[in-house]
């Protein structure tokens, strides 16, 4: 396929996810060569029509050079002019010979005078001609979609150039959730209550986002690292994504590119840092291109946030719950931390962590609150914005919606938390999930 097609396509993905019609066009792009039939055959094993629609994008741009305008006709023949509307403007495609394309002619309104005679009276003067008014004529080319089809509209032209990370495969990847729960009395750190219902909240999600979940619980420093190598180790090959969830205490780190650690049951800490170096391409080959995500419930520091005073109209507040506990100690000096002095996030000399994102529920050197009964703010919002936005939003969008969400929250009337992420993702990520 022409560079500039399979580009068309890729801007164009969420809208063709979202309304194009499989069932109607694999018989025409079957019929003219494009697809073979075992590709019919995998395209319609797909239980539901977004999981069709997607593999149908997919493997048309592993095809030749007459398969974009192939895809342009069987479009419209099949009544799905929107679709081709949108993708035939995208580069100023046209179509092959085989589909005539009439020019729209436009004929100018014809105004006709018309008699309009006053009433008789004293004053009276000749009738008046007035022109007949002509109604709007229609916008030609005006192509309406399939009944029922969603309305479509064109990619912003800021994103023209972003492409999407392919999330297509079943299982899409791994997604490890650490759950550290009973710490050892002799640490100084209190028993996490409420983070069973983060653990099973994440794990539900997960899974409806086409994920095989492992879940572990109450690991030591040493077993957190060991879960860690061994994730690296597998063979990634067959999965677009890989996920890491840890819901622990936290404390901040000496580090020179991702913030704070977590703690294992034991007491010591785990640098964040350390963490994302199990899965980076170097380390994990079968991982190279694919995002990896990172969610880290736990404190970034001791610090506590009061926030500072805006319009009302700024924030809708929220009250935390009546039992609104910390997941935070003092600042960690674990030899487990990667360097032993602080050093600057950006360094001409360290690589780029890239297709990497880690999402902190709080800014880097305060406190993550989290109720005993209701769980944390941030996996509570986390995974209520994923089941209402995944079908149709990006994830860095996403994690927008829950940084609003949780900023208007107060713990006791007073405190306040911001969460945060570390982007290094190169394109949009969309998550499999249907429409409710």
């Amino acid at each position: 396929m022409d560079p500039r097609h399979r580009q068309i396509l890729q801007r164009n993905r969420s809208n063709l996810v979202t309304a194009l019609n499989p069932k109607e066009i694999c018989d025409g792009l079957l019929s003219k060569g494009v697809f073979t039939q075992d590709m019919i055959d995998e395209i319609r094993s797909k239980i539901k029509r977004r999981d069709q629609a997607r593999q149908l994008v997919t493997d048309l741009e592993t095809r030749g050079s007459q398969a974009f305008p192939a895809f342009l006709e069987c479009l419209r023949e099949t009544g799905q002019h929107a679709l081709a509307e949108l993708l035939q403007c995208g580069d100023g495609v046209r179509l092959p010979p085989s589909v005539p394309i009439q020019p729209s002619l436009i004929p100018l309104p014809v105004q006709t005078p018309v008699y309009i005679e006053k009433p008789d009276r004293p004053d009276f003067t000749p009738p008046l001609l007035e022109p007949v008014r002509p109604k709007p004529l229609p916008v030609p080319n005006t192509p309406t979609p399939f009944p029922g089809a969603p309305v479509v509209r064109p990619n912003r032209p800021r994103r023209d150039s972003i492409q999407c990370y392919k999330m297509d495969a079943s299982p899409c990847g791994i997604c490890l959730i650490i759950n550290n729960v009973d710490f050892d009395p002799d640490c100084d750190l209190k028993d996490r209550k409420g983070s069973d219902i983060d653990c099973d909240k994440m794990e539900k999600r997960f899974k409806a986002l086409n994920f095989e979940v492992i879940a572990k619980r109450n690991l030591k420093h040493k077993r957190i690292r060991h879960e860690m190598a061994s994730l690296a180790k597998r063979d990634h090959s067959a999965y677009d994504c890989c996920v890491v969830i840890i819901l622990s205490h936290g404390t901040e780190a000496n580090h020179n590119r991702f913030p704070g650690a977590v703690h294992g049951v034991d007491g010591p800490a785990v640098p964040v840092q350390l963490i994302t170096n199990y899965l980076n391409g170097q380390n994990c080959p079968s991982l190279q291109g694919k995002p990896k995500l990172f969610f880290i419930q736990a404190c970034g520091g001791g610090e506590k946030d009061t926030g500072f005073e805006v319009s009302p109209d700024e924030v809708e507040p929220s009250l935390g719950g009546i039992d609104d506990q910390m997941d935070a100690i003092p600042i960690s000096s674990s030899s487990d931390s990667l360097s032993t002095s602080d050093e600057l996030d950006a360094r001409a000399t360290l690589p780029t962590p890239s297709d990497i994102l880690v999402s902190y529920s709080t800014f880097p050197g305060y406190v993550s609150w989290r109720d005993t009964q209701a769980g944390s703010w941030y996996v509570e919002n986390l995974d209520r914005v994923l089941e209402e936005n995944a079908a149709t939003d990006d994830l860095v969008t996403m994690l927008m919606m829950v940084n609003n969400a949780v900023s208007q929250i107060s713990a006791k009337g007073l405190y306040k938390q911001m969460p945060g992420s570390f982007n290094f993702l190169r394109k949009h990520l969309y998550f499999q999930a249907s429409l409710s």
